[in-house]
């Protein structure tokens, strides 16, 4: 008896040292990644300083300037106007300046950040004697702001979601596009795109309304991020209509409908009272359908068969609207009817990403920037697809040249770009077949062959803009396959799994 108590109590003590052991081992690790973690939040904060020290949208370019003066202009609109002008016409706010035309939450950022710039030097938000500003202090200001709101609101999601997935953060965190875009063109989209990662992140986590509630205020932030709303339309439904009995479902249900309606009641509470009326000169200025299928030469399928027929030029507006919308609708529905059938994280990223490209590429009235939108999805993409994805991100980021071109940012777009394709073969396993290393050698080539004789050859005078739409078309060429290989990434699961 005494030896089997000796021996038991031995055993314990070897299980105890070994448990503790793993324990420390563990702590060890988690340590090590969090000291990781913020070496890498600490080199994409320097390179993003890197950046904002250079041009901005619009620098020194009178009278309109660009995104960085809109920015600013909307600062001065909701601090010197009362809120129920500011999305209207009048001598006080001339909608053919910079009028707001982003959702209320957009404008409730400014009217804060009109506050900070005010107490700051008041010369900064002056009524119209501000038009233009660049002294040194207010650049600061502005990028500061910027980089503030992507430490506060994007960086931790996107963080949290790699820590989950107990992956390497550093491509999520170096991709070019939202630091070129944000930090150096200037806008403010780590905020709309930090609200829709923290969604995925709640949703992953199963906190559907807490998701709701982070999408819903995404949307509000800005209107692109609309992009998204079918897949999580979808997956918020199809885990309803999951559940064990309909009791349990529409309880579900009941409670993502009260907080999306509860999130937005608060956001748009005082455009609604006591004028409703209001609200359409809002949505009016949200959804601008007179300024046309696309600006400059982006990406997107209509401006790349420019060169064979012009749509805008054949076909009505109304009738324009209409197209856009059913081929829209065609491209990403079968993606999120799946989505609906199986609503799982899997399907759910893809979606994210089907749907946001299917916009990007077929929608009315699409900015270059709205990539990022897609470039998102990417990111949440790369732990699963890390050798697609990365190639995403790099087009995408290729993609925003012509608009580098007009910022003056070029040697940063190029330095960024070589760095993440630096970092990325670095880290990305090789391709598994000899087509997809062939497709990426010919793209690379393609692009680099691009931008060559972009910086070498001088554009006929009979078409100035040749450069700009090839790059245009041989960008969108890419998202077409990309979108092709994202469908067939996900109904080869799904066929897979009805198999099994």
């Amino acid at each position: 008896m005494v030896f089997s108590c000796e021996s038991l109590k031995k055993k314990i003590t070897k299980e105890l040292n070994a448990s503790h052991v793993v324990s420390s081992s563990r702590r060890s690790e988690s340590s090590s990644l969090r000291g990781f973690t913020l070496l890498v939040v600490a080199v994409g904060l320097v390179v993003r300083w890197a950046v904002a020290v250079g041009p901005h949208s619009g620098q020194g370019r009178p009278p309109m300037f660009g995104d960085y003066e809109a920015q600013r202009h909307w600062q001065e609109v909701t601090l010197e106007l009362p809120l129920r002008q500011w999305y209207a016409n009048s001598s006080r706010n001339d909608l053919g300046y910079w009028g707001l035309d982003y959702p209320p939450l957009t404008a409730y950022h400014s009217w804060a950040l009109g506050h900070a710039a005010r107490a700051l030097d008041p010369a900064f938000v002056a009524p119209h004697h501000s038009r233009g500003v660049e002294h040194d202090l207010h650049r600061l200001f502005m990028r500061a702001s910027v980089l503030v709101a992507e430490l506060a609101v994007y960086l931790p999601p996107l963080l949290l979601y790699t820590r989950d997935l107990k992956t390497n953060p550093v491509l999520a965190v170096l991709y070019p596009g939202l630091i070129l875009i944000d930090h150096g063109h200037f806008q403010y989209n780590c905020i709309s795109l930090g609200l829709t990662l923290a969604a995925v992140v709640a949703l992953k986590r199963r906190r559907l309304a807490l998701g709701s509630v982070f999408f819903s205020l995404a949307i509000n932030y800005k209107q692109m991020s609309l992009y998204h709303s079918l897949p999580f339309f979808c997956y918020l439904l199809g885990v309803c209509l999951r559940q064990p009995t309909w009791a349990a479902a529409l309880s579900k249900l009941i409670k993502i409908a009260l907080a999306v309606v509860l999130t937005f009641a608060f956001v748009w509470a005082p455009f609604l009272y006591p004028s409703p009326a209001d609200v359409l000169q809002v949505l009016h200025r949200i959804f601008p359908v007179a300024r046309g299928l696309y600006e400059d030469k982006v990406a997107s399928f209509w401006c790349a068969i420019s060169v064979v027929v012009k749509v805008q030029n054949v076909l009505p507006r109304t009738w324009l609207t209409l197209l856009c919308l059913v081929t829209t609708l065609g491209v990403v529905l079968p993606s999120n009817l799946l989505l609906l059938r199986q609503p799982n994280n899997k399907n759910l990223l893809l979606s994210l990403f089907i749907s946001s490209l299917g916009f990007f590429l077929f929608s009315y009235h699409v900015h270059e920037k709205s990539i990022l939108l897609p470039a998102t999805a990417a990111i949440l993409l790369l732990p699963h697809h890390p050798v697609s994805a990365t190639w995403f991100l790099a087009v995408s980021t290729y993609s925003l040249l012509p608009l580098m071109v007009k910022d003056k940012l070029v040697v940063q777009w190029a330095a960024l770009l070589i760095l993440f394709v630096a970092v990325a073969a670095k880290m990305m396993p090789p391709a598994n077949s000899a087509f997809l290393r062939t497709a990426r050698k010919v793209s690379l080539g393609g692009s680099i062959f691009l931008v060559l004789a972009q910086a070498v050859i001088a554009p006929p005078q009979r078409y100035p803009d040749i450069f700009p739409l090839l790059n245009s078309i041989f960008s969108c060429a890419h998202f077409l396959g990309f979108l092709t290989y994202a469908y067939w990434v996900q109904f080869r699961t799904e066929s897979k799994q009805h198999a099994n």
